[in-house]
């Protein structure tokens, strides 16, 4: 996601940064490929407008002026106003004693009924006993899908065969939610090709009759601009409480994401990141914001892995970061723990410093898996201490530990070269704030555009070729003599 914004903005602080000094002349160039930018990703005028005039009020005073390095602190600036510019937002449903009455809707095609049961997943995570409500009458398929997607979670589907009027359904499934052992009930109404008269005043009435304490527009993210047209109108008529972006894996763009706050006034509150019944995040600004300059997203990562990854490894793990102790041990376990999480490219998105890589992904479809897989190889052929310390690695022991993996010992040295910089980050991290992080990310982002495809060993034309299981039964047949020597 947000590939094409973050390709943009990447380009237009390049150009500032190569500048050395800020003056008003190249602060404005560079301001107007930043413009360009937001509305190449689709982001709304009057939203792009906005955020370039603070930007460069922001610029244009003493705290830019008189920094030692003052592309770092517009950087700084840039990602602080992208976080304002689709914050604050406060993701918690309370749920009241009597019980809550959640309401969704949205026009068809944007994985609405989906979106109804992967919040029941989330909110019954939280301790919750979600009742879902099959009010989408005009679309019996999507009762269909509700009530299979409900057996396969566990979940109980209020479902009325043959009733016509969605506000009797809602109404007659709120009275049954106690007795079924539910407090909260999510309300799964019906949908159209287009915002129309007919849709909204049926919305109007089960708002109105039912009473719903929190309403939710859920948005296809693919479709920009029309993602914010519809929430502006839905949210004219039923007053919405937040907003959930769906189809975010897909959208290059991002537009929706950075448009929907500053238009509608209304907070994204959770985003859809995939077809997975638990592909649902919360959204938070600071983090979107990271991503997009590429800074990655480290702490949703770790929420993703909460419910997939052994919880004493991942507490222990963190414990060692925050101490600043970042091993090729952990290094592997990061990467072990990829597998668990999803496509690998989604994964490497949300790692600092790791643009240069996705861009070798993208353009030469190196096959990530088996990058990885050969790494993980590289590692486990090293004793425990070269894990620890791998500047002790030699000659001798590049050859031994390329032998073991069935690799050539340039990709060893390889691996080094591209774990030495990221470890000395995560080391340094640990101790900085937002900002400093930011300014962390950038010199290692630098680093790694220089050689994107080292961390993946990617085998350029013309120079070698992967190694066959002869030749990995070889060079193990020549680990065998060495040790024995």
């Amino acid at each position: 996601m947000f590939e094409r914004l973050q390709v943009g903005l990447s380009n237009a602080l390049r150009t500032l940064a190569g500048q050395g000094k800020l003056t008003e002349a190249n602060m404005r160039e560079g301001l107007q490929l930043v413009q360009q930018a937001l509305l190449e990703a689709d982001v709304s005028l009057p939203a792009v407008k906005a955020f370039v005039e603070k930007v460069a009020a922001e610029a244009q005073g003493e705290r830019v002026a008189r920094s030692l390095r003052p592309t770092h602190q517009l950087l700084a600036i840039v990602y602080e106003q992208l976080t304002a510019l689709m914050g604050p937002v406060d993701h918690e449903i309370k749920i009241k004693p009597s019980g809550s009455v959640l309401m969704l809707c949205g026009l068809q095609g944007s994985g609405k009924t989906t979106t109804c049961a992967k919040l029941a997943r989330m909110l019954r995570e939280k301790g919750a006993s979600p009742l879902l409500v099959a009010a989408d009458l005009q679309r019996p398929a999507a009762i269909e899908q509700l009530q299979i997607l409900g057996e396969r979670l566990g979940v109980p589907v209020y479902v009325e065969p043959g009733a016509s009027d969605p506000v009797e359904v809602c109404r007659r499934a709120v009275a049954q939610a106690p007795k079924l052992g539910a407090n909260v009930v999510i309300l799964d109404t019906a949908g159209r090709l287009h915002v129309d008269m007919v849709l909204m005043r049926q919305l109007e009435a089960i708002d109105r009759k039912v009473g719903p304490d929190q309403v939710f527009l859920v948005v296809d993210a693919m479709t920009g601009q029309d993602a914010v047209r519809s929430a502006r109108a839905f949210h004219e008529a039923l007053t919405l409480d937040g907003v959930i972006l769906t189809k975010l894996d897909g959208d290059a763009r991002g537009g929706a994401a950075l448009s929907v706050k500053f238009v509608t006034g209304v907070p994204i509150k959770f985003i859809g990141t995939g077809e997975q019944i638990d592909a649902l995040e919360e959204f938070h600004p600071e983090r979107i914001a990271g991503r997009i300059l590429g800074q990655g997203d480290l702490m949703t990562l770790i929420d993703h892995a909460r419910s997939k990854i052994d919880q004493e490894a991942m507490v222990e793990q963190q414990k060692r970061i925050m101490a600043g102790e970042f091993t090729l041990d952990d290094f592997r376990n990061l990467l072990d723990q990829t597998s668990r999480l999803g496509p690998i490219q989604n994964v490497l998105a949300m790692l600092p410093g790791m643009s240069g890589i996705l861009g070798a992904l993208d353009s030469d479809d190196v096959d990530a898996a088996a990058s990885i897989r050969r790494i993980r190889g590289i590692i486990d052929s090293m004793t425990p201490e070269e894990r620890r310390n791998p500047d002790i690695i030699d000659i001798s022991r590049r050859r031994r530990i390329a032998a073991g993996a069935g690799v050539p010992p340039h990709e060893v040295s390889e691996l080094t070269r591209i774990y030495n910089p990221v470890a000395d980050m995560m080391r340094k991290m640990a101790s900085l704030n937002a900002r400093g992080r930011i300014q962390m990310v950038q010199q290692l982002s630098r680093q790694m555009m220089s050689s994107p495809e080292a961390l993946l060993s990617r085998q350029k034309k013309g120079t070698g070729k992967r190694l066959g299981s002869a030749e990995k039964a070889a060079l193990r047949k020549q680990r065998e003599r060495e040790l024995r020597r």
